[in-house]
């Protein structure tokens, strides 16, 4: 029998194809939104508090009159204190509405005016109010007026200080934040030219030599990593008895009762997070977020979410509190209550003159960055460093401006005139956060950043941490002694506010009064050490007057008093002391597998300024959007691709199975 040569039917073939290209078509839809759905909420998806579409990088600039104010007689000290966090206020309402108009504005283009002069407007009468009141009780000083006015700056006009760090802008990242509304979860910042890679970093300049009569001991004390998730927006040094005087949220350590509202009596009598409790300190520093979408508890809140404080609160994997001696003496004893604050929050319009954070990677420790935050090779973590004012002027707890009562020493380590040594803090904190993926503005691998002014942007060179001393006097005469005479002491091993059983206080080093004075006292490590356990073998310069290098690439040149830092190697140690060629930092094509922990209850939860809103329930992956966004005209928009792809797949498959039916009636 011969093969049949009977041609299929045209209209059932066309009938086949008609089907297969509805099923594909209706199939694709499906796909392109399930995809956008995904990656919407995935990196800044989330709610945006603060407008999408304002121009990347533009904020308000106005001078802080704050630092203006040396002297404060006690009596005016409260309601200036009050009327400088108004001023914050303004300025953060001033920003919100550069935002909000620049998102109306068909071109974002915005009248500066329009902005800057009602907040002066709002800043002229505030300041009044300080003037009056340092006049009721002194003389007030000469100039206060001038400071009312601000400015907007644009991306093109950075602030004074920024402008060269800021300049030259990294275009390909940069496209990828646009692609987030400006930068960052909430559309201010952080942008791609705000990290840099921590293997092209040149080595830190080292710190001063010691002397033969350098107080050489170390003495540690440990409170833990804020993993009872103790947070809030106030600040109790610079703006006490007012609710979300920082306008970011802090994590804090050791003293349980902070709040803008404690008092003395308060810190004294507080439960510590310290393993010895005769430290009672407060230590505390703006949170670390990733901005991947997920929702915290204080993402409705004053300092949080609201003024563009989003993302995730990273717990660091590691705190170290460890203070050190002079280099050209010994140390003398803290006051009880003594205030200090390192660093500036301001310091993006500021300028850097005070800005003094630190930025690392675990065995890259001898390579320090002010004003980068740092993308560091796989298997190695983020490091955060503060070194705080290591003298004092003998007389005050604290100071108008909070600065001029405490000082840092000299490229060579002596103090102001004036002036003595005590022991300096060294704040080190460790966080396990891969580097993010730039070139996607973090929407494979989320960005990181501290929480900040909203107008400052997230900067890293605002960076800044905070101490109150409540160590008791016992105690604290320990870690004098301890310091003083070389050895290495541990809180933890003593008792409350006494030295060990049997008198021992601690490892006692060699002594070191027959090295001679000019000589350091070791030669510093060209190569860095893969996880130092206190300090890192080379330090940065203490001195905060260093402007950050504006190029992480470029070495920085010594100050007087430092020593030339070897070329550095591009080697990174192992754990058997060799090294083997660093890697690149990791940009990773999947979000990092480490999953964070969920933030308990604030320690203290009665504070009026606690944020109040409780942490939802996780699910999944834990990025769940900022904030619930839309109601059923925007979930209908955005389902409509995907609800008429499903039509088509229906319709071409009922044709396909009709046609099939079709071919073997035939």
């Amino acid at each position: 029998m011969g093969r049949n040569t009977r041609r299929r039917p045209r209209g059932a073939r066309r009938a086949t194809f008609a089907a297969v290209a509805l099923m594909l078509g209706g199939g694709g839809l499906v796909a392109v939104n399930v995809y956008a759905s995904a990656t919407d909420g995935a990196t800044g998806g989330g709610d945006r508090t603060l407008t999408d579409g304002a121009q990347p990088g533009a904020t308000i600039d106005c001078p802080d009159v704050g630092e203006r104010l040396t002297e404060v007689p006690d009596g005016a000290r409260a309601e200036v204190d009050t009327e400088l966090a108004a001023l914050d206020q303004q300025v953060a309402d001033a920003y919100q509405r550069l935002r909000d108009a620049a998102a109306a504005a068909p071109d974002g283009a915005v009248d500066a005016a329009e902005i800057t002069g009602p907040l002066q407007e709002q800043r002229t009468a505030t300041i009044e109010r300080i003037t009056a009141a340092l006049a009721r009780v002194g003389e007030p000083p000469q100039g206060l007026a001038d400071l009312a006015a601000c400015t907007v700056s644009t991306p093109e006009q950075a602030p004074e200080g920024e402008q060269d760090q800021e300049g030259q802008e990294d275009q390909e990242g940069q496209e990828g934040q646009e692609e987030q509304g400006g930068g960052g979860q909430a559309g201010n910042g952080p942008v791609a030219a705000d990290y840099a890679d921590i293997t092209s970093v040149q080595p830190t300049a080292q710190r001063p030599r010691q002397r033969a009569n350098a107080s050489r001991g170390t003495f540690t004390t440990s409170c833990g990593v804020n993993e009872n998730g103790l947070f809030n927006s106030d600040n109790i040094i610079v703006a006490p008895g007012v609710s979300n005087g920082a306008h970011h949220f802090h994590d804090y350590i050791g003293n349980q009762s902070n709040t803008a509202f404690a008092s003395d009596e308060d810190l004294a009598n507080a439960e510590t997070s310290c393993e010895n409790p005769g430290d009672r300190s407060t230590y505390y520093w703006p949170v670390l977020r990733l901005q991947n979408g997920t929702v915290e508890r204080d993402a409705e809140s004053p300092g949080g979410g609201i003024e563009g404080n989003a993302g995730e609160i990273v717990t660091p994997a590691e705190v170290t509190l460890t203070f050190e001696g002079s280099p050209v003496g010994e140390v003398t004893a803290m006051p009880r209550l003594l205030r200090i604050i390192t660093g500036d929050a301001k310091a993006f319009v500021n300028g850097t003159a005070n800005a003094n954070a630190s930025w690392s990677c675990t065995g890259f420790e001898d390579r320090q960055l002010k004003d980068k935050y740092p993308l560091c090779p796989d298997g190695s973590s983020v490091v955060r460093t503060f070194r705080f004012q290591s003298c004092w002027d003998g007389s005050g707890i604290d100071s108008a401006n909070h600065r001029t009562h405490v000082a840092f020493a000299d490229p060579e380590g002596r103090c102001p005139e004036g002036f003595r040594a005590i022991p300096q803090l060294v704040q080190r904190i460790v966080y396990d956060v891969a580097a993010p993926s730039l070139d996607d503005g973090g929407r494979t691998t989320p960005l990181f950043a501290v929480d900040s002014f909203p107008e400052q942007l997230h900067k890293p060179v605002t960076d800044h941490g905070d101490f109150v001393n409540v160590f008791d006097e016992d105690l604290m005469g320990e870690m004098v002694d301890c310091i003083n005479s070389g050895r290495t002491c541990d809180a933890a091993d003593l008792p409350d506010g006494g030295t060990p059983p049997g008198g021992g206080g601690g490892e006692e080093t060699p002594d070191p009064s027959e090295e001679p004075s000019e000589e350091p006292t070791e030669e510093p490590s060209e190569e860095p050490t893969e996880q130092p356990s206190e300090e890192p073998s080379e330090e940065p310069s203490e001195n905060p007057n260093e402007e950050p290098s504006e190029e992480p690439t470029k070495t920085e040149q010594p100050q007087q008093g430092e020593e030339q830092t070897a070329e550095p190697t591009h080697e990174q140690p192992r754990g058997d002391g060799t090294a083997t060629a660093s890697a690149a930092p990791k940009i990773s094509a999947s979000p990092a597998a480490t999953a964070r922990p969920s933030t308990a209850p604030a320690g203290d939860g009665g504070a009026e300024s606690q944020a109040a809103v409780a942490a939802p329930e996780r699910t999944g992956s834990g990025t769940e959007p900022q904030a619930v966004r839309g109601g059923l005209a925007e979930t209908g928009a955005k389902l409509w691709p995907a609800a008429a792809g499903t039509v088509l797949l229906i319709c071409g498959g009922v044709l396909l199975m009709r046609t099939t039916r079709g071919k073997r009636s035939v």
